[in-house]
This record gives C-alpha cells, structure tokens and sequence, in this order.
C-alpha cells in the first residue's frame, strides 16, 4: 500500500475548481496548491482528472511520481483531503521487486508531507499505509 496523507482544511474553495469530467471528486486545489510550492526543477505537471480524484507527475531525482489528490467534502467547508503519491517503475523492476517506495521515508515522500505538515491552516496531518 502507499502512503497516502490525510488533513482537513477550509484553505480551498472547491467550488471554484475546474470541473472533473470523469467523476465529481475535488482536488484540483491542492496540485495547484503544491506546484507553487514546488521548485521549478521538480518539474511538476498540470493536474488532470481521473476517476477517482486528480493526478500530476513530478520529477524527483530521475524518478517520476504521480502525485494524487482527492477531497472528502464536508458540510462546513472543512474538507478532508487526501495526498498519494505512487512512485513509477519499470516492469522489470516490479517483477524484480526493486526500487520500491520506500513508505513514509521516501525523500520525495517526506518532502510533499514536509510541505503539507508545515502549513497551518491544515489540521489533522496524519499520514497511513506508511512502513
């Protein structure tokens, strides 16, 4: 399982975010959020949507990362969000089990939740299906 971050926010206006074509999830908000935050040499890319929320890549250290964001609406404008990250990999480093991501200690990883953990309108910072 990867690891995946979890905190509530009123931080974003949802329903100023593009519309997902797909399926009506939020989390356009928070990619746009992070690729401000993100040094140009990261090379992080426009959100696109997906079923289950949405998606950009980054470039960490000659790796590529699909960054997902998806929120949970709530009724009071503070909504939970979720931040996944799904580091790539060959097809012969899956079936050879190598350059797994590392869980919570991915330097990638660590960098998103430093970003995430630092801002203080998040509450709540948690992170799951961390090893």
């Amino acid at each position: 399982m990867e690891p995946a971050i979890h905190f509530h926010t009123r931080l974003f206006d949802v329903s100023l975010e593009p519309e997902n074509p797909i399926n009506p999830i939020r989390g356009h908000s928070l990619l746009e959020w992070l690729r401000t935050r993100v040094p140009a040499h990261l090379d992080m890319t426009d959100a696109d949507a997906e079923d289950w929320g949405w998606y950009a890549h980054v470039s960490w250290e000659g790796r590529t990362y699909m960054v997902g964001a998806a929120a949970n609406e709530g009724e009071d404008g503070k909504h939970e969000w979720v931040l996944s990250l799904t580091k790539h990999r060959s097809l012969k480093e899956r079936v050879l089990g190598k350059a797994k991501m590392a869980g919570a200690s991915d330097p990638c990883f660590g960098f998103f939740h430093g970003l995430i953990a630092q801002e203080p309108a998040f509450e709540r910072v948690s992170v799951e299906g961390a090893t």
